[in-house]
Order: C-alpha cells, then structure tokens, then sequence
C-alpha cells in the first residue's frame, strides 16, 4: 500500500500522518533517505490496529506498527521518572498533537515533520533555520533528562560537519554523572556511526568541548597535551595528531574496523610520563593494553580490538619499513599477514599516520604490495618444486627463501 493510500485512510478516521525525524531532516540537507519513520496523530491504538490488520506491532514501551518497511508510530509524550536512558513513562494517545510529539526530540533539526498529503512542513522549534545555519541545538531543556542524547548529538556532529552551540554543550555536561548508566552497547553503536562518518574528529571534539570525553574514552582523553616532536608533528599533541589520522582514514577505506586502528594506533602516547616529552618511548607496546581497556569499558567488538592491537604495536615498524634488513622485512610481512588487520589494513594505518603530520614518501611506507608478492609467490608450492619436503624446519625454510627472494627483489629494484 503506498504511503498517500495510508495517510488518506488516516485522514478519513479523524487522524493525520507526518514524516519525521532523520528523513526530514535529510531531505532538508540533501542527503539520501535510506529510513522513514511516520507518525500519527488523531486516532488510537485500538483504531490503528482495526484500520491496518496486516500491521506488525514492534515494540516494548510503546507500541510501534511496521508495514510497508517503514515504521509508524503514534504521536506520544514522555515523562522522566528516574535516572538513565530508559526511565520515562510514554504517554500516547488521540489527543496528543504533532507539535507535543516534536517537543520530546533531543535536537532542533530533528524535531521537524511534514505532512504526507498536504507537504506543510511543522518545525515548531525552528529545525529548519538550524539546519541552513549548520548548527545542532537541544530542542528544550528537556534534553538533559536523556543521557544517551550526549552521545547521538556528538554523532550527529560528525555526521553532518554542524557545530554545536554553546547552551547544548552545557546541558551535555550537566549529564557527565549520568553517562556510566548507559549501556556499553549504546555508546559503541554512536561510536560506530561516528566512525562512519567522513569527520570522525567531530565526534570526540564535541565531546571534548562538553568536558565529557574521559567518561567513556579515557584513552582518548589522555592524549590531549602529550607532547610529541614538532618537526615531525607540526599538528600538535597526540589528541590532534590522532584526529587527523582518523580523518584521513575515511579518505583511505570504508572499513570501519580499519578506521578504529587508525583511531586507537597511538594510545600508548597517553601514558607517557611528562619527563619523557617530546619522545614516546615504548608507546607502541603500551597502547596494546590500552586497546582492550578501551575496547572493555564501550564493548568493541573481539575483532575490532585485535585489529586495534595490531595497528599499535606494528604501526611504528610499519613506518620504517624501507629501513629494514630483508631478513626484518621477510618477518614483519609474515607476523602482519597472518594479524587480524592484515598487509592492507596496517598499510592503511601508516599511510595515516604518516600522511596526517608530513610528507613521506609512498614508496617509503608501501610494504602491503611487496609482502603479498612475497607471500603469494614463495609459498610452499614453490617449496616443494624445489624438492624441499614438509618436516619440522620447512617453516624456517620458507622464510629463508623468501628473505633469498626479497634480497633480488631490493636488488634489482
């Protein structure tokens, strides 16, 4: 059944249905709707169910009917009834209008609707405005009931590159204490869309500037004022260079995984102590615990840590790959190859690194192409035509021939 079929048999039983929340928002931005969420107005529970009977009810708090691959909900309001994310009582019901329903939305450019039959746009708390003037602003005060609207306001920041004004920041703060009661499932899914994102910086900025950033990434937080070399890190501490490398991720790869070792490859610069500044001994070694930590506290995914782990301790080496014996070369490949990150994520991960603070040469970094020629080349096929038999020291063989292989290769290039 098409939408305008729905609204008009809405509209004919005294109800209205309106567009809202994230579709509005982006059809106002330009950007490709993938969800629509409707609601609406006017009618009960009861009549939706006698007028939509093929309607499947979702839903725990509230109810919500999804047909047509879209869900709709009735127009509802909220009351605050302790502390956390999810201790509201929901009130719905006919009477409740489409400007009460908007007043319950965390942000002014998602507080809008648009009537589905006659277009009108409903933008009661000037949603609109915000969205031409790149600004996110708390619909009301009533923001600060909902601590999970800290990090979807940091996550919309990074999304659509919009700046946040001063009071919304404010009222982000005054929910630092209520953070630790979320769950560590709904802070990971912001990050997650953060880092989908092609600013990801935004993200952990907005958060830094609310005061909140250590709540939930403390190792993030960490970085800021660790000193490093300013000939080769122009950028600043270890907080800006981390920022720039996440950025410069999203230019590399869509992999998500491959953008958090980006983000978490230097977290062992956060607890250096202060007499060691500029220098960053053993950060590479350090930031493998710090990875997990992290990844403990908001519940990252098993791969992504031991990703994460990888891009700490061998991003270094990466970087120096050029400097290596062949011997070095061979070892490094082979340990990477077989990681969880792999050649290719690592390489993106140095380009990062190295690309966000100076100039290097390609050719200086690029060990992903030679070391999956290596490996795809002298593997134990190559072995065994060379009459070379399985036993305990093929394992050794295989890498001396391959160190043989790459002594050529540096030779003749």
């Amino acid at each position: 059944m098409e939408i305008v079929k729905i609204a008009n048999i809405i509209k004919q039983n005294g109800g209205n249905l309106y567009l809202v929340g994230g579709a509005v928002r982006d059809e106002l931005i330009g950007k490709q709707i993938y969800d629509r969420d409707y609601c609406v107005t006017g009618i009960s529970k009861e009549k939706f169910k006698l007028l939509f009977p093929n309607a499947k009810i979702i839903g725990k708090s509230f109810e919500v009917f999804e047909m047509e691959n879209s869900q709709f909900a009735l127009a509802r309001k909220e009351v605050k009834t302790g502390i956390g994310h999810k201790e509201f009582e929901i009130k719905t019901g006919e009477d409740i209008t489409i400007e009460e329903d908007l007043a319950r939305r965390d942000i002014t450019i998602n507080a809008i609707a648009k009537d589905i039959l006659t277009k009108e746009i409903i933008d009661p708390y000037n949603g609109t405005k915000d969205i031409e003037e790149k600004v996110i602003r708390a619909t009301t005060d009533a923001f600060s009931e909902d601590p999970l609207r800290v990090y979807r306001v940091a996550r919309f920041a990074a999304t659509t590159g919009f700046i946040v004004e001063d009071n919304t920041l404010k009222l982000m703060k005054s929910l630092k204490d209520e953070l630790t009661t979320l769950s560590k499932e709904r802070v990971f899914t912001e990050l997650k869309k953060a880092l989908e994102s092609n600013k990801p910086s935004l993200f952990f900025d907005t958060l830094k500037k609310a005061d909140i950033l250590e709540v939930h990434f403390k190792e993030i937080y960490d970085l800021i004022g660790a000193l490093q070399p300013i000939e080769y890190h122009p950028e600043g501490d270890s907080y800006n260079h981390t920022m720039l490398v996440v950025d410069k991720s999203t230019e590399l790869t869509d992999n998500v995984v491959i953008r958090f070792s980006c983000l978490v490859h230097d977290l062992g610069k956060g607890i250096t102590p202060k007499e060691m500044y500029p220098h960053h001994y053993n950060h590479d070694v350090n930031g493998v615990k710090l990875v997990k930590d992290l990844g403990e506290r908001i519940g990252v995914p098993t791969k992504w840590v031991k990703c994460g782990k990888v891009a700490a301790r061998e991003h270094m080496r990466g970087g120096i790959f050029y400097k290596m014996t062949p011997a070095k070369k061979v070892s490094f490949i082979e340990k990477v190859a077989k990681s969880s990150l792999g050649l290719q994520g690592l390489q993106v991960v140095v380009i990062a690194d190295k690309g966000s603070s100076r100039t290097t040469e390609a050719c200086n970094i690029s060990f992903e192409k030679i070391g999956q020629e290596c490996i795809s080349k002298i593997n134990g096929k190559f072995l065994k035509e060379k009459g070379i038999k399985d036993g305990k020291d093929f394992k050794d063989k295989l890498h001396n021939e391959r160190v043989q292989w790459m002594k050529k290769k540096e030779f003749y290039e």
